[in-house]
């Protein structure tokens, strides 16, 4: 049986703490701020996953972690688009939500450079 590598223990961390947060806050989910703060919370976890993913690509190149960090940041950038009525509480503030997008455009062009390293 192949051992879990540390950043999907990571991963499985933070898929625990955001679904433990959603447990604790019950019936307050319902609350259009309560709701909103989820969202965030769950998007900003997406992107340290998908920045960890990134390190560890760094550490140690192949193709499959560069998949794994691309499919991660093209999630990201899904979560960036600007949302439909009524749901524009649930994304991040359009200035956090700007600088987002340029780090997943830089972290395609850091994909790029890595896949050219690959032999």
């Amino acid at each position: 049986m192949a051992a879990i590598s540390e950043t999907d223990q990571r991963m499985a961390s933070v898929s625990q703490k955001i679904a433990l947060g959603n447990l604790r806050e019950g019936a307050k989910a319902a609350d259009g701020e309560s709701g909103s703060k989820h969202a965030v919370a769950e998007i900003n976890a997406y992107i340290a996953i998908r920045d960890s993913l990134l390190v560890e690509a760094e550490e140690f190149t192949t193709r499959v972690r560069l998949d794994r960090v691309r499919v991660a940041n093209e999630f990201v950038e899904t979560c960036l688009r600007p949302a439909r009525s009524p749901y524009q509480a649930q994304c991040l503030v359009e200035t956090d939500a700007t600088r987002e997008r340029e780090r997943c455009a830089a972290v395609k062009v850091r994909i790029a450079e890595l896949c050219r390293g690959i032999i």
